[in-house]
Protein backbone atom coordinates (compact mmCIF):
# COMPACT_ATOMS: atom_id res chain seq x y z
CA UNK A 1 0.00 0.00 0.00
CA UNK A 2 1.31 3.12 -1.17
CA UNK A 3 2.06 5.24 2.09
CA UNK A 4 0.62 8.59 2.08
CA UNK A 5 3.18 11.97 2.03
CA UNK A 6 3.13 15.22 0.85
CA UNK A 7 4.95 16.81 -2.12
CA UNK A 8 8.10 17.54 -1.35
CA UNK A 9 10.85 20.35 -3.22
CA UNK A 10 14.05 18.63 -5.02
CA UNK A 11 16.00 19.97 -1.99
CA UNK A 12 14.60 17.21 0.20
CA UNK A 13 17.52 15.14 1.46
CA UNK A 14 16.61 11.81 3.20
CA UNK A 15 17.66 11.69 7.31
CA UNK A 16 20.95 9.48 7.37
CA UNK A 17 21.05 6.54 9.76
CA UNK A 18 24.39 6.81 10.35
CA UNK A 19 24.97 7.82 13.90
CA UNK A 20 26.69 10.79 14.32
CA UNK A 21 30.39 11.88 14.34
CA UNK A 22 32.58 14.26 14.63
CA UNK A 23 33.25 14.31 10.99
CA UNK A 24 32.70 17.89 9.07
CA UNK A 25 28.96 17.35 7.88
CA UNK A 26 28.68 19.22 5.12
CA UNK A 27 25.35 20.88 3.34
CA UNK A 28 24.05 19.84 0.07
CA UNK A 29 23.22 22.34 -2.26
CA UNK A 30 22.89 23.30 -6.01
CA UNK A 31 24.05 26.75 -7.02
CA UNK A 32 22.35 28.52 -9.58
CA UNK A 33 25.40 30.84 -11.07
CA UNK A 34 23.41 31.86 -14.37
CA UNK A 35 25.04 35.67 -14.66
CA UNK A 36 27.39 35.41 -12.03
CA UNK A 37 31.14 35.82 -12.37
CA UNK A 38 33.24 32.90 -11.55
CA UNK A 39 37.07 32.86 -10.81
CA UNK A 40 39.15 30.17 -12.29
CA UNK A 41 42.99 30.51 -11.53
CA UNK A 42 44.73 27.45 -13.15
CA UNK A 43 44.79 27.14 -16.76
CA UNK A 44 45.47 23.10 -17.18
CA UNK A 45 43.19 20.57 -17.72
CA UNK A 46 41.41 20.61 -14.14
CA UNK A 47 40.97 24.34 -15.47
CA UNK A 48 39.36 23.36 -18.42
CA UNK A 49 36.75 20.75 -16.98
CA UNK A 50 35.54 23.68 -14.34
CA UNK A 51 35.64 25.92 -16.76
CA UNK A 52 33.10 24.50 -19.52
CA UNK A 53 30.89 23.27 -16.56
CA UNK A 54 30.22 26.72 -15.22
CA UNK A 55 29.51 28.33 -18.77
CA UNK A 56 27.36 25.22 -19.22
CA UNK A 57 25.91 26.58 -15.79
CA UNK A 58 25.19 30.20 -17.69
CA UNK A 59 28.52 31.43 -15.20
CA UNK A 60 30.98 34.43 -16.40
CA UNK A 61 33.97 32.84 -16.45
CA UNK A 62 37.57 34.31 -15.35
CA UNK A 63 40.36 32.55 -16.00
CA UNK A 64 43.72 33.99 -14.34
CA UNK A 65 47.10 31.63 -15.43
CA UNK A 66 50.40 32.01 -16.59
CA UNK A 67 49.51 29.47 -19.20
CA UNK A 68 46.32 28.34 -20.50
CA UNK A 69 45.60 25.29 -22.38
CA UNK A 70 44.39 26.47 -25.94
CA UNK A 71 41.23 24.33 -25.42
CA UNK A 72 40.55 26.13 -22.36
CA UNK A 73 41.80 29.71 -24.02
CA UNK A 74 39.05 28.47 -27.09
CA UNK A 75 36.09 29.08 -24.87
CA UNK A 76 33.89 32.29 -24.04
CA UNK A 77 35.73 33.07 -21.40
CA UNK A 78 38.50 35.64 -20.30
CA UNK A 79 41.41 34.82 -20.18
CA UNK A 80 44.30 36.75 -17.88
CA UNK A 81 47.70 35.31 -18.88
CA UNK A 82 49.67 36.14 -15.54
CA UNK A 83 50.43 35.05 -11.80
CA UNK A 84 47.43 35.35 -9.85
CA UNK A 85 46.75 38.28 -7.70
CA UNK A 86 44.50 38.69 -4.40
CA UNK A 87 42.61 41.15 -5.65
CA UNK A 88 41.32 38.54 -8.56
CA UNK A 89 38.88 37.47 -6.45
CA UNK A 90 36.96 40.90 -6.05
CA UNK A 91 33.39 40.27 -7.40
CA UNK A 92 33.34 36.65 -7.71
CA UNK A 93 30.39 34.67 -6.25
CA UNK A 94 32.98 31.65 -6.29
CA UNK A 95 36.56 30.83 -6.90
CA UNK A 96 38.27 27.39 -7.74
CA UNK A 97 42.04 27.08 -7.13
CA UNK A 98 42.74 24.66 -9.73
CA UNK A 99 46.52 25.41 -10.48
CA UNK A 100 49.05 22.54 -9.89
CA UNK A 101 50.80 24.37 -7.35
CA UNK A 102 50.09 23.73 -3.66
CA UNK A 103 51.22 27.21 -2.41
CA UNK A 104 49.15 28.90 -5.42
CA UNK A 105 45.76 27.16 -4.50
CA UNK A 106 46.37 28.07 -0.81
CA UNK A 107 46.89 31.89 -1.74
CA UNK A 108 43.77 31.82 -3.82
CA UNK A 109 41.86 29.75 -0.87
CA UNK A 110 42.97 32.58 1.52
CA UNK A 111 42.09 35.01 -0.56
CA UNK A 112 38.91 34.24 -1.23
CA UNK A 113 38.07 33.29 2.72
CA UNK A 114 38.90 36.44 3.61
CA UNK A 115 36.53 38.20 1.18
CA UNK A 116 33.91 35.72 2.33
CA UNK A 117 33.58 34.42 -1.14
CA UNK A 118 33.10 30.61 -1.65
CA UNK A 119 36.42 28.27 -3.05
CA UNK A 120 37.04 25.20 -3.88
CA UNK A 121 40.87 24.22 -3.76
CA UNK A 122 41.65 21.50 -6.44
CA UNK A 123 44.45 19.97 -4.44
CA UNK A 124 43.32 19.26 -1.10
CA UNK A 125 39.40 19.25 -0.98
CA UNK A 126 39.94 20.56 3.05
CA UNK A 127 41.37 23.62 1.90
CA UNK A 128 38.23 25.20 0.47
CA UNK A 129 34.69 25.62 1.40
CA UNK A 130 33.24 24.33 -1.25
CA UNK A 131 33.79 20.06 -2.32
CA UNK A 132 32.32 18.63 -5.66
CA UNK A 133 30.79 15.08 -6.36
CA UNK A 134 30.95 12.77 -8.92
CA UNK A 135 28.55 14.01 -11.17
CA UNK A 136 25.74 12.01 -13.21
CA UNK A 137 23.34 13.84 -16.02
CA UNK A 138 20.60 12.64 -17.41
CA UNK A 139 18.75 15.68 -19.20
CA UNK A 140 17.76 17.61 -16.49
CA UNK A 141 18.61 15.63 -13.66
CA UNK A 142 22.14 15.60 -11.91
CA UNK A 143 23.15 13.10 -9.48
CA UNK A 144 26.38 14.10 -7.04
CA UNK A 145 28.24 11.96 -5.08
CA UNK A 146 30.54 13.23 -1.78
CA UNK A 147 32.27 11.75 0.62
CA UNK A 148 33.75 14.80 2.31
CA UNK A 149 36.76 14.20 0.40
CA UNK A 150 37.61 11.56 2.72
CA UNK A 151 36.89 8.50 -0.01
CA UNK A 152 36.49 9.95 -4.02
CA UNK A 153 36.95 6.61 -5.07
CA UNK A 154 33.73 5.27 -3.36
CA UNK A 155 31.83 8.26 -4.62
CA UNK A 156 32.65 7.67 -8.02
CA UNK A 157 31.92 4.20 -7.36
CA UNK A 158 28.74 5.10 -7.01
CA UNK A 159 27.94 7.72 -9.49
CA UNK A 160 29.01 4.40 -11.62
CA UNK A 161 26.46 2.29 -10.11
CA UNK A 162 23.46 5.23 -10.66
CA UNK A 163 24.78 5.61 -13.99
CA UNK A 164 24.30 1.50 -14.92
CA UNK A 165 21.26 1.18 -13.08
CA UNK A 166 19.31 4.66 -14.95
CA UNK A 167 17.97 4.35 -18.66
CA UNK A 168 19.65 7.11 -20.87
CA UNK A 169 16.33 8.61 -21.26
CA UNK A 170 14.24 9.90 -18.46
CA UNK A 171 10.41 11.18 -19.40
CA UNK A 172 11.15 13.74 -17.15
CA UNK A 173 8.79 15.95 -19.37
CA UNK A 174 6.20 14.15 -19.01
CA UNK A 175 6.76 13.76 -15.15
CA UNK A 176 6.86 17.76 -14.71
CA UNK A 177 3.40 17.79 -16.54
CA UNK A 178 1.75 15.08 -14.72
CA UNK A 179 2.90 16.72 -11.26
CA UNK A 180 2.00 20.60 -12.44
CA UNK A 181 -1.43 19.10 -12.96
CA UNK A 182 -1.73 17.38 -9.93
CA UNK A 183 -1.07 20.61 -8.62
CA UNK A 184 -4.07 22.26 -9.51
CA UNK A 185 -6.10 19.49 -7.56
CA UNK A 186 -7.65 20.49 -4.26
CA UNK A 187 -7.04 18.41 -1.26
CA UNK A 188 -6.83 15.58 -1.27
CA UNK A 189 -7.00 14.48 -5.16
CA UNK A 190 -3.45 16.51 -4.76
CA UNK A 191 -2.15 14.13 -2.72
CA UNK A 192 -3.44 11.31 -4.28
CA UNK A 193 -2.49 12.29 -7.78
CA UNK A 194 1.57 12.91 -6.54
CA UNK A 195 1.52 9.81 -4.90
CA UNK A 196 0.13 7.86 -7.85
CA UNK A 197 2.93 9.51 -9.69
CA UNK A 198 5.44 9.25 -7.61
CA UNK A 199 4.47 5.65 -7.69
CA UNK A 200 5.03 5.76 -11.28
CA UNK A 201 8.26 7.47 -10.96
CA UNK A 202 9.66 4.36 -9.02
CA UNK A 203 8.18 1.64 -11.35
CA UNK A 204 9.31 2.97 -14.09
CA UNK A 205 13.02 3.28 -11.93
CA UNK A 206 12.82 -0.39 -10.87
CA UNK A 207 11.91 -1.26 -14.40
CA UNK A 208 14.80 0.03 -16.25
CA UNK A 209 17.44 -1.62 -13.46
CA UNK A 210 19.38 -4.14 -15.48
CA UNK A 211 18.22 -7.95 -14.11
CA UNK A 212 20.87 -9.28 -11.26
CA UNK A 213 21.85 -12.89 -11.46
CA UNK A 214 21.33 -14.97 -8.68
CA UNK A 215 23.91 -17.75 -7.56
Amino acid sequence: MLARVSDRSVGDVAPSSAPYTDRVKLYPAFLDLRGERVLVVGGGPVAHRRARALLDAGAHVSVVAPDVLPDLAGLPVQVERRAFRPADVAGARLVFACTDRDDVNDAVAAAARDAGILVNHAGRAEGGSVRLGATLTRGPVTVAVNTGGELPMLAQALRDHLNAALPEHLPVDDWTAARERALTHPEPERTHALNALRARIHAALQAARPSEAHA
